[in-house]
């Protein structure tokens, strides 16, 4: 390591140590791995389910782990910081496991096969999605387990036992539902015509949005409102699921999803409408759907067709389905809807029966995106 290095290293580790957080976060570190920066006062059972998690000693600190690691302090910071782990100066507090992976992420960026950019894009949406699934676990998963079994059993006593029996059962399943989404996105981006169409696709993308959530957070309590939000998000991502599209994003009281042809996208967005109409519980729903380029990037997805799908949920009506014209084209080529009604009717039984209709609504001005035509999307007798 070079001299540049240590003084990034130097530098780095005043920046971590400098504000009251990084202290906290050293603090919580505990000194019971000899981390003589430590303050007293962490958690015991803290500190113990950290070492079952992580499998290993903390041997080394942010400087120590990047020589061993054989990469500067600097990129040991980024990648660091993308993970979503805040500084903590330099306290002794970093594992073998943490080598490991600096030492990978390098070796990706040394062969050629990553740039540094997108080493630490990887880091950054690995972080970001891991760190959601963690939480979630915690906050809903391990809390309703972790309720005292026996009278004079706290949470604290059982949770150790319970983690340390559903760890090794959790990784693997972790593993087995990664591999099984990676085989499927490498399956979509082998079947794209162009290297172009890996990251600027063509897509239906969809919003669904529950109606007057906001005056809902007024009337119930916290409990029942989490609840709602749960219900909805679940319903929601089952159905995305089941019939073919993909959940980017729950917002609450949105969902973002896409799907590769506009019938897939139809059959969500109006069974999405179908069935959480004949649930009491749930509010109204509109959706919007729009169909053209979109931008792929770490999961998520950007451009102009989204912010259109966007914006006809936006003045969709209650319980119905919104389309622009060009996903109403693309129904009517692939034969899921009569590009009219007068084409339908003409066709008669020489037609094979169409799934969706379309029936065209007022243009209107739409804000950022001009004048659009937006068509309401219905379900065909004996279409379903």
């Amino acid at each position: 390591m070079t001299a540049d290095d240590g003084g990034a290293s130097r530098a780095v580790g005043a920046e971590g140590v400098g504000s009251a957080g990084d202290r906290d976060v050293t603090a919580s570190l505990g000194a019971d791995y000899g981390d003589e920066a430590a303050e007293e006062g962490a958690d015991p059972l803290a500190l113990r389910l950290e070492a079952l998690i992580l499998g290993a000693e903390r041997r080394y600190t942010p400087f120590q782990a990047a020589r061993a690691a054989g990469v500067s302090m600097d990129l040991a910071a980024r990648f660091w910081r993308a993970m979503g782990f805040a500084d903590i100066g330099q306290a002794k507090a970093l594992t073998e496991a943490d080598v490991l992976a600096l030492r990978r992420l390098a070796g990706l960026v040394e062969a050629g096969l990553l740039s540094e950019p997108m080493a630490v894009q990887v880091a950054r949406s690995t972080g970001q999605t891991t760190a959601r699934l963690a939480d979630w676990q915690i906050d809903s998963f391990l809390e309703g387990l972790t309720e005292p079994q026996e009278p004079g059993m706290t949470r604290t006593e059982i949770t150790y036992p319970l983690v340390e029996l559903l760890l090794p059962e959790l990784e693997e399943f972790l593993i087995y539902v990664w591999r099984r989404q990676l085989a499927a996105a490498t399956g979509r981006v082998v079947q794209a015509q162009d290297d172009a169409e890996m990251v600027d696709r063509r897509l239906a993308v969809g919003f669904a949005d529950l109606v007057g959530f906001t005056r809902l957070t007024r009337r119930l309590e916290e409990e029942e409102l989490g609840e709602l939000v749960e219900a909805f998000e679940t319903t929601a991502a089952d159905l995305v699921a089941a019939h073919g599209g993909r959940l980017i994003k729950t917002l609450g009281d949105e969902v973002l999803f896409s799907a590769d042809d506009a019938g897939t996208a139809a059959e969500i967005g109006l069974r999405l409408i179908e069935t959480l109409s004949h649930d009491e519980t749930m509010p109204e729903l509109r959706v919007g759907i729009a169909f053209g380029t979109v931008t792929t990037r770490m999961g998520d997805v950007f451009g102009t067709t989204v912010n259109l799908a966007s914006r006809l949920t936006s003045i969709a009506p209650k319980d119905a389905v919104l389309v622009d014209g060009a996903f109403a084209e693309e129904l009517a080529r692939s034969g899921d809807a009569p590009k009219s009604e007068a084409q339908a009717a003409e066709e008669g039984a020489h037609q094979p029966p169409y799934r969706f209709a379309l029936q065209p609504m007022w243009q209107r001005p739409v804000r950022g995106l001009g004048v659009v035509e937006p068509w309401l999307l219905t379900r065909r007798e004996g279409g379903e």
